[in-house]
């Protein structure tokens, strides 16, 4: 499979294969872990490189994607999807226990979510989490339409009544979670993400992590 495409190049280029990146993730994913607890089916929407699912913990683990070069980079125990995430709701699947996204609701317009959103519901049980890591307009408004695809507003000020007008109830929300971008300073080490996400101050922090639940 050729990693020439149009579109793979597009992607490399904004968000480049960055080799300290797994381990990165490795953390975030132990952060969420503590927080869920066990999970026998997770869903990744938007997952690229895969470096949230290929980690994730789970009995079942799927993946959707659109890029279909990424699926050089899932491993063999995640069923990776390449079509639209909004054919979640497709899935022979019920009662999912949870379903990520990270910097993904924001490339998606109204029209979009009114399909995906209703979708993720269905696939979640009663009381199964949305989990999602967006980035946070209030602390990034500067560099928030640097990405060309960006077309929705996020904030902490909006996420949760965006949420709950899908029937999600918001259990946990943390306005500054993470930097920006991985291409910032901050941090590159797994030891020094681990503090960092323990850590009650967080330089640089513009991306929120919220946790939501299915009512």
């Amino acid at each position: 499979m050729t990693t020439e495409n149009p579109a793979y190049l597009r992607y490399k280029g904004r968000y480049p294969f960055l080799k300290f990146r797994r381990g990165v993730w490795r953390e975030i994913v132990r952060y969420i872990r503590r927080e869920t607890g066990e999970v026998s089916t997770v869903i990744e929407l938007g997952a690229g490189y895969c470096d949230f699912i290929n980690q994730f913990p789970a009995k079942k683990k799927i993946a959707f994607e659109l890029n279909p070069e990424m699926a050089l980079f899932a491993a063999a125990d995640v069923e990776l999807h390449i079509e639209n995430a909004e054919f979640i709701g497709s899935l022979p699947i019920s009662g999912a226990d949870m379903v990520f996204a990270s910097n993904f609701l924001e490339h998606l317009n109204k029209a979009e979510h009114d399909r995906l959103m209703p979708n993720i519901y269905k696939t979640l049980k009663p009381g199964g989490r949305l989990i999602l890591i967006q980035p946070n307009y209030l602390r990034c408004a500067k560099h928030y339409f640097d990405d060309d695809t960006h077309q929705t507003i996020f904030s902490d000020e909006n996420i949760g009544e965006f949420l709950e007008s899908y029937g999600f109830r918001v259990s946990k929300l943390i306005p500054g979670f993470l930097p920006f971008s991985m291409k910032t300073r901050l941090p590159k080490l797994p030891i020094l993400t681990r503090l960092y996400l323990l850590s009650p101050i967080k330089p640089m922090a513009a991306q929120m992590y919220v946790a939501a639940e299915r009512r």
